[in-house]
């Protein structure tokens, strides 16, 4: 295996590999990624298309494709891909018997000791999107359940005497999911030691609950994960898939931590049968997701696929060429981002997201609440699943239309450790549970700087869906006050405050506070429904009812006013912003030496002149523009609908 390092960002394709193709085709596709510079491809390694019924090995389909990478100095991840059914699509996610584990084992023996001879071979792809929703129903799933649980303390109450859920399925699930991956990356460095690893997540906004991404740092070389709008942006319109790329893109950034990422799968061509959402993404989609996982600090996209599949499930679909091998007008446009970059490597080599101290964060025992109590019955947002995160959504695409990227982190990626926050920002949207381990870290983190802004049923459960609000609140002198009681008022209402004088819509819940340290800043029918609460060196800003859902439901007007007023003094040390908020648009910043580059999208229907609000003085060259972008008195940008434009800043 040769190593393999991203020294730039780098665009490129998954080739389909299947029995039926011949040598030239293959090599013509290596040809067309070559000629349109994507020179980083992904090949799914089928187990069934090598392994012969007499149980000796053909590797020849796959060598064709390894021998035409190298000959087109193209780089390749090896996605392990072991035997399973033509029917299945995306392949099974853990084994069924102790006999299809040693199986596995054999297969990568043979995989690896094979392959890694190739010059082509950069990495491997442990597992093609991990993540299964539930614990499978086999008998060694059902084996790793029973080891596990008796490693678990076992209490039917908690330490009050109250019966509680223990959620293990959940808890397993999140394990089993880390121990898999590791027991692959294991396996192969048995046999390529140190090699490149990487896995991709995927239908992130739901199967994030699952994922322990700071465990998964410590045996992988890069995180990746599959952003595709037709399967994975069910909580979004067609005309948000930018938006829901960017924050897929920032869960992911955020769960690698020290180590690269970059999206494994982007949606190439068209869906005809498969997907939740048919559709084609257009040339503009294409620049615009691609640009915007630069913009958030990502190595890179690959397309799936750059050929289509010529049976199964998917045949026919999602390819960025036609039928004829003649490149379609979306593999033109990924071409052209990539030789912006190639133009420029200094520049995007050392380019970092600007990072503007505000914490979206998300609690897994959250989500996992929300689903555990489902009764059906009226559908409302707030109440169904996805409730909790797409609260949290709400302020990202607020904070976007200000111009502003934030971070979203699991709570558990977030760094407790710090003595100083002053300038750092944590807001808990409608996370339903706080485990009581973190009821010491947001007290610190507050103390020591922080501001916290907490909005819905945020802690109303520990993490055993225990009501703490019920039974002695253990954030009462942090949030200042305790909760009187939670009403239903209706869809959507108005949540109006006094300082600052602003009115919110909110959704569903109203939350009524008894005050004891805090200071009301709302009240409605002679009630306390929003607090501000002075602790430590921080400051708490309580607002118990929906107002990140409720803006998502309506419009970020307000809520975007509430936030430049409660965060302006950080935010306004920021380089770049936009000096009013945009609706339909957002900006991506990055730092790259002394420079930086801008990254604005416009999904509105018509052209916009949108003004900046820039720190410093810099001179802008613009770098890329699909269309008829310019940039003039330094600071006002002209961007037609659809476009995206990107300035370097110097």
């Amino acid at each position: 295996m040769s190593v393999f390092t991203f020294d730039i960002p780098r665009v490129g394709a998954q080739v389909f590999i299947e029995p039926g193709q011949t040598a030239a085709e293959i090599d013509t596709w290596f040809s067309i990624m070559n000629k349109y510079g994507l020179d980083i491809c992904r090949i799914r390694l089928y187990e069934s298309y090598m392994r012969k019924p007499d149980g000796t090995w053909d590797f020849t389909l796959f060598d064709l494709a390894y021998e035409a990478a190298e000959n087109y100095n193209i780089k390749v991840f090896g996605t392990l891909f072991p035997a399973t059914t033509f029917e299945d699509v995306g392949g099974f996610k853990f084994p069924r018997t102790y006999g299809h584990l040693e199986s596995i084992a054999d297969y990568i023996k043979n995989l690896i000791s094979h392959f890694k001879l190739f010059k082509s071979c950069a990495a491997w792809v442990l597992i093609n999107e991990p993540g299964s929703d539930c614990i499978p129903q086999d008998q060694f799933s059902q084996d790793k359940f029973n080891e596990w649980e008796k490693e678990q303390p076992e209490k039917n109450a908690n330490n009050k005497g109250y019966h509680v859920f223990h959620f293990k399925e959940e808890r397993f699930l999140v394990d089993y999911n880390t121990w898999y991956l590791k027991w692959l990356a294991d396996e192969i460095y048995k046999y390529d030691p140190g090699s490149h690893l990487h896995v991709n997540n995927h239908n992130i906004f739901q199967n994030v609950q699952e994922y322990d991404f700071p465990k998964w740092r410590e045996f992988l070389t890069t995180l990746g994960g599959s952003g595709h709008a037709s399967w994975h942006f069910g909580y979004f319109e067609r005309s948000q898939y930018a938006m829901a790329m960017s924050a897929n893109a920032e869960i992911i950034l955020s769960g690698a931590g020290d180590i690269p990422w970059f999206m494994t799968e982007l949606q190439g061509g068209n869906n005809t049968y498969s997907g939740y959402a048919p559709m084609c993404p257009t040339k503009e989609e294409i620049y615009q997701w691609l640009w915007t996982i630069i913009g958030t600090g990502g190595k890179g996209g690959l397309f799936w696929c750059l050929n289509p599949r010529a049976s199964g499930y998917e045949a026919g679909e999602w390819a960025m060429i036609d039928f004829q091998n003649d490149p379609s007008d979306r593999l033109l446009a990924a071409s052209f981002v990539a030789n912006i970059i190639r133009k420029n490597p200094p520049l995007f080599a050392k380019a970092e997201p600007v990072e503007s101290g505000i914490n979206l964060i998300y609690i897994r025992e959250s989500l996992w609440i929300e689903e555990k109590l489902q009764a059906g019955g009226i559908p409302y947002e707030g109440r169904n699943p996805g409730g909790a995160m797409k609260s949290v959504l709400g302020y990202f695409e607020a904070f976007s239309e200000m111009g502003i990227q934030c971070s979203i982190k699991e709570i558990n990626e977030f760094d407790f450790a710090r003595d100083d926050y002053h300038g750092t920002t944590v807001i808990l949207a409608h996370q339903t549970s706080v485990p009581s381990r973190q009821w010491k870290n947001l007290e610190n983190f507050v103390y020591n700087g922080g501001k916290l802004i907490v909005d819905g049923l945020t802690a109303y459960y520990d993490e055993n869906a225990h009501c703490i609000m019920k039974t002695g609140f253990p954030l009462e002198n942090l949030f200042g006050g305790l909760i009187k009681e939670f009403k239903v008022v209706g869809n959507l209402f108005d949540f109006t405050l006094s300082d600052p004088n602003l009115t919110l819509s909110a959704h569903l819940w109203r939350g009524s506070i008894l005050n004891k340290t805090s200071k009301s800043i709302a009240r409605s029918d002679n009630e306390v429904i929003a607090t501000r609460n002075t602790f430590g060196k921080g400051e708490v800003l309580w607002m118990p009812s929906m107002v990140g859902l409720g803006s998502r439901m309506s419009e970020y007007k307000n809520l975007t006013m509430l936030l430049n007023t409660e965060l302006n003094e950080s935010i306004s040390t920021l380089p770049f912003r936009f000096k009013a908020p945009q609706e339909k648009m957002f900006m991506k910043t990055l730092k790259s030496g002394n420079s930086f580059i801008t990254i604005l999208i416009n999904k509105n229907t018509g052209s916009q002149k949108v003004e900046l609000e820039i720190r410093d003085h810099f001179i802008p060259t613009v770098l890329f523009a699909d269309q008829d972008g310019i940039i003039s008195r330094t600071n006002i940008v002209s961007i037609s609908p659809e476009e995206t434009i990107v300035i370097m800043w110097n």
